[in-house]
């Protein structure tokens, strides 16, 4: 199996990402990649599922997991009606889901991080490195620090 596992912001402002990213999953799958990997958060995460989903209509082997930084219902308190419709669609299209924390804690976004970079062998990222004290600075670190390929398709935008 091979892992790849995104990460983003929330604030995605191109139109041209969906179609960037569609792209760059395919070519993954294409190569081998067949477990993609998203924290569930809102933005790229939420983007980066939906294409997976998507994807399934052409790979159907391909699998979405889930790494998700607390309980559902925790995770989503703060989200708009709109968005928790969303996110719940992307539960309940994704193969399997794993939660770090029985609850939500200061340090549980970290350590869904960290456990997206320990499954990957590749980090699909929307990051504008000029936003390096962010989560998604942070896992991108990770990701540097344990040596796999690294995708940012902010800089493509």
């Amino acid at each position: 199996m091979k892992y790849v596992s995104f990460t983003g912001h929330r604030d995605i402002h191109s139109a041209r990402i969906s179609d960037r990213l569609y792209e760059t999953l395919e070519k993954l799958a294409e190569s081998g990649a067949d477990t993609f990997c998203a924290g569930g958060a809102l933005g790229f995460d939420t983007l980066a599922a939906q294409t997976v989903i998507k994807l399934r209509q052409e790979y159907p082997w391909i699998m979405l997991h889930l790494v998700l930084p607390c309980p559902p219902e925790e995770q989503s308190l703060k989200f708009t009606e709109k968005n928790r419709q969303l996110y719940y669609d992307v539960i309940s299209s994704a193969d399997s889901i794993e939660t770090v924390s029985p609850q939500y804690t200061s340090d549980c976004m970290k350590m869904r991080n960290s456990r997206l970079i320990e499954l990957a062998d590749i980090c699909v990222c929307c990051y504008d490195i000029r936003r390096s004290h962010t989560g998604t600075g942070q896992t991108v670190r990770m990701a540097e620090k344990k040596g796999i390929g690294i995708i940012n398709l902010y800089d493509d935008i």
